[in-house]
């Protein structure tokens, strides 16, 4: 049943990102997702029933727009650094403090992190994540913590705990 759940999700992430139902798209869909599925079935969640709870999926529907957005402000800032004659950065690593229990929320928020432009995460150590900041606005770790991480951690809760 786990596999199965796991093709699913594959697959209809496959769709989503080709906006395709041609029969050469569908059908290396299938593959891809079989294949991922083959490979990378197990060690994706203990429990994979729990992502077909309609309340999980509204709030991946609702995270999606709200990533986009710190994406679009962090692209716009990155941008801005860059092109400024004087180059404003200043770069550091951070330690921040996650809420999140479960690894695969910890790993989403992760990469979160990293796909938002002027951050990426170094690594996870248990519930602290070390980030490398293009604008370190603050060492403290509660600050950087709410700064980086809490726009991302309510949304990732909901989901994934």
């Amino acid at each position: 049943m786990r596999y199965i759940i796991y093709f699913i999700i594959a697959f209809c992430l496959w769709l989503l990102l080709t906006l395709s139902v041609n029969l050469d798209h569908v059908v290396i869909g299938v593959i891809v997702a079989l294949l991922g599925t083959v490979v990378f079935g197990g060690y994706f969640t203990k429990k994979p029933m729990k992502f077909l709870q309609l309340h999980r999926l509204f709030w991946i529907i609702v995270y999606i727009p709200v990533f986009i957005w710190y994406m679009l402000r962090a692209n716009i800032d990155v941008a801005y650094r860059v092109l400024h004659p004087q180059r404003p950065i200043k770069p550091g690593i951070v330690k921040i403090k996650t809420s999140l229990k479960s690894d695969i929320a910890k790993v989403f928020l992760a990469n979160s992190i990293t796909l938002t432009p002027g951050t990426m995460t170094c690594e996870i150590e248990d519930e602290y994540l070390y980030i490398h900041w293009i604008w370190v606005q603050t060492s403290a770790m509660d600050k950087a913590s709410k700064i980086i991480a809490s726009p991302f951690e309510k949304y990732l809760r909901r989901i994934f705990e």
